[in-house]
């Protein structure tokens, strides 16, 4: 007789010593910081809850568990420390900042449901597919259409946009499995549409999660932006950029196949699958372009942009293109609200305890002496390549942003003009690393970019985004007006 019993398989074992230091370290640095006594201007406990923020940080950075996770753990600490109340420390679960973010999540989630999105590159590609250039270019008009509506930029890149990409590529014979094979054509797509993603996140306040934050932490400290602003303010060297990006690209890491005559014919092959656009695609193309006009002009209707988000929501729950379940399952929202919403309440302790302010002098003085634009081009230099250390946007946008932009306003430089700047950067920096953002990790994970092709064309990418966004945006929001009350910056 033959036994049917089987071993079963050996289970991973999780890494407990990974695990053990890196929460060690974790606690290390949150008791190292919070025993400092405080300096003269800041509360008794606001170097507590320094610590515990740092610590809370660090532990996103190092993620020895789920980020929703360990800013739950981290909010517990402060509360039982005594650096915030459960009123405060609950406070974030009602901001209408965060609660816009979760919004856009659910309707970007109808953007993928109906398929709208796919049938959007495919019609691209069915235009602008000849060429490798011309599919890049076809995959960033994508991008740029889906952005204001998707603050997930990982699901606009790895939802809609790779799934493309990898089925074009393997058309083509490139695959991860050989260096000849993955440069033929899925490398370039790969990490020039990682490129392309970070430019389009910068374009306006919903196409990145981190983007509200930091509206959100400039109103703290005077400085309103509202998304006609930041779209407006984004323009021009959004598309400028648009346009250099995939050229850049192509003269710097060229594919070996530079015609896709079979592209355009693969497309329409997949849009004739596809057929007809179905009445859920019609509602969303509608709620959608509903959406932008209310958030570009809702403000002198004195509809919120949080209010117009939940408008849409309200729409494809009644036609039906979104469910209940949908919206409950869908756990990057979910995620997303508890993650900013502990964030976002701690950062706001820390500068009602004063530290905020503490640190910020602490940083204008650093720079101190020099002219504002002298003072500012050290200030964003040094908040673009931190990131470095980061492996979230958000997470450096809520650790940083709100001391920069103060530091920077103190030295002269243009409220208003600042606040921008540093938004765009907490973008444009997304794709220094294969760690730096989702975006980044999911063409990383694809095995379509080595560690080491990626640090070095990379950085040579985020020299040409800085020069752009310096010389277009800066001229740009100069004819916007918004260097208005500045001191001649070479004066």
């Amino acid at each position: 007789m033959t036994s049917t019993t089987q071993q079963a398989p050996t289970a991973q074992r999780p890494n407990y010593t990974s695990l053990i230091v890196k929460v060690a370290a974790i606690v290390v640095v949150t008791v190292a910081i919070a025993v400092i006594p405080p300096p003269e201007g800041v509360e008794s406990n606001g170097f507590i809850m320094l610590g515990v923020f740092v610590g809370t940080i660090l532990g996103l950075i190092l993620q020895p568990l789920p980020t929703p996770s360990v800013a739950l753990i981290g909010l517990t600490v402060a509360m039982f420390v005594g650096a915030m109340t459960p009123a405060e420390a609950l406070a974030g679960f009602s901001n209408a900042t965060i609660w816009l973010i979760v919004a856009a999540f659910f309707i970007a989630e109808g953007f993928l449901l109906t398929g709208l999105g796919r049938r959007l590159a495919l019609f691209f590609i069915r235009i602008l597919g000849k060429s490798t250039l011309g599919l890049s270019y076809g995959m960033a008009i994508t991008d740029l259409i889906l952005a204001p509506a998707t603050p997930s930029n990982t699901a606009r890149l790895g939802g809609v946009l790779y799934p493309i990409i990898a089925s074009l590529s393997r058309e083509e014979n490139s695959t991860p499995e050989s260096d000849e094979s993955r440069r033929r054509l899925g490398t370039y797509l790969a990490f020039t549409a990682t490129q392309v993603n970070v430019v389009t996140s910068a374009m306006f306040v919903t196409a990145m999660a981190g983007n509200p934050i930091a509206v959100q932490a400039a109103a703290d400290q005077g400085i309103d932006i509202s998304w006609g602003v930041w779209a407006l303010a984004g323009l021009v060297p959004g598309l400028i950029s648009l346009a250099a990006v995939p050229w850049i690209m192509m003269k710097l890491w060229p594919p070996t196949v530079k015609k896709t005559p079979e592209a355009p014919a693969h497309a329409r092959a997949e849009l004739a699958k596809m057929g007809r656009m179905s009445r859920g695609e019609w509602i969303m193309t509608g709620t959608f372009l509903l959406l932008l006009v209310l958030w570009i002009g809702g403000s002198s209707w004195n509809i919120s942009a949080t209010a117009a988000a939940f408008a849409g929501i309200a729409i494809l729950l009644v036609t039906g293109v979104l469910t209940w379940k949908d919206m409950a399952a869908n756990s990057s929202a979910w995620s997303t609200l508890i993650f900013f919403s502990v964030l976002v309440a701690m950062a706001d302790q820390l500068n009602t305890l004063g530290v905020i302010s503490w640190v910020g002098d602490g940083v204008a003085d650093a720079v101190g002496g020099l002219s504002w634009i002298w003072a500012f081009v050290i200030l964003t230099l040094v908040y673009f390549y931190a990131h470095y250390l980061f492996a979230s946007n958000t997470a450096q946008i809520v650790a940083m942003y709100a001391v920069f932009l103060g530091a920077a306003v103190a030295t002269g430089a243009p409220p208003v003009f600042a606040a921008l700047v540093f938004g765009f950067i907490g973008n444009l920096f997304g794709a220094l690393t294969h760690y730096a953002s989702g975006p980044s990790a999911v063409i990383y994970g694809s095995g379509y970019v080595k560690v080491s092709e990626w640090f070095r064309y990379a950085f040579i990418m985020s020299i040409a985004l800085i020069v752009i966004w310096t010389i277009t945006g800066g001229l740009w929001m100069w004819v916007l007006g918004h260097w208005a009350g500045a001191e001649p910056p070479f004066g």
